[in-house]
């Protein structure tokens, strides 16, 4: 099976790395486009993975296509495309936040059922422990549908939700990875404020959190659940807990997520 990248941005290098890494694809059948040939040939030289001359090269030799470009280049780029995609029919897949299954299908504009998938991954992709939502179109066989989720669980984990869905999906896992560097930050500058240095009380704050999360994910218990384990009758935690509470804290996550969520609708129904 042959993959192929137009645009090796951020996500995209780290989604064809972990391909790479976890055996999923080997360099020989990764196909690669960049609009800068000296950041495309370096990429290539270090992975060893294979360079096309144009998109349309690229459409006709994969399997597979990702569009891993800015969502603003996705009309014209898919318009342009529309030819090879109709004559060589790969499998479309999408990773831009904002752009509908039904809008990539008009963008595209083919004479034949192409199947199209779309997928929203997130920055912690880069190391191995991405969260990313799927979904496809009617076209989709099931193992298309399959074959996307082992690419994407190679580089942390994937779940299939509806397209519905999606707004929600990003502001909670493409946007939060945000909220908790802004939640890490906050709390290594209070440890500031009482005279740890900022190195050193972000490396706490961090590890603190991280671990936090893995009890979540390797447990059984709710989040509630663990800060009723953690908080001793009038201790340190449950103070915390309740200056929180009485400083909005939870109003305000709910709020950025609403903020996100309905900015992304918007995004979608202005394309």
């Amino acid at each position: 099976m042959k993959i192929g990248f137009i645009g090796i941005g951020n996500m995209a290098s780290a989604i064809i790395k972990g391909l790479i890494a976890s055996k999923q694809a080997s360099p020989e059948d990764i196909y690669l486009t960049n609009t800068t040939p000296s950041k495309l040939a370096a990429f290539v030289e270090e992975t060893g993975t294979q360079a096309c001359q144009t998109n349309e090269e690229l459409v006709a030799t994969v399997d597979i296509v990702f569009v891993a470009t800015k969502p603003a280049v996705f009309p014209e780029l898919l318009k342009e495309l529309s030819e090879a995609f109709s004559q060589h029919q790969p499998l479309l897949v999408s990773i831009a936040a904002g752009i509908s299954l039904q809008q990539l299908t008009q963008y595209v504009n083919s004479d034949q059922a192409l199947s199209i998938i779309r997928v929203m991954p997130n920055l912690n992709t880069q190391i191995g422990e991405g969260m990313a939502a799927i979904c496809g179109n009617e076209h989709t066989t099931e193992e298309q549908m399959q074959t996307i989720s082992t690419i994407f669980n190679a580089v942390g984990k994937a779940i299939r939700l509806p397209e519905k869905d999606f707004s929600v999906f990003s502001a909670i896992a493409g946007c939060s990875p945000a909220f908790a560097f802004l939640f890490i930050d906050s709390l290594a500058r209070a440890a500031v404020k009482n005279g740890l240095s900022k190195s050193q009380a972000t490396e706490i704050a961090a590890q603190a959190v991280l671990g936090s999360a893995k009890m979540i994910l390797d447990g059984s218990h709710s989040p509630m659940d663990l800060i009723d384990q953690v908080s001793s009758p009038g201790g340190t935690t449950v103070e915390g807990v309740l200056a929180l509470f009485d400083n909005h804290f939870v109003s305000a996550v709910v709020k950025a997520v609403d903020a996100a969520t309905e900015k992304d609708q918007k995004m979608m129904a202005d394309n």
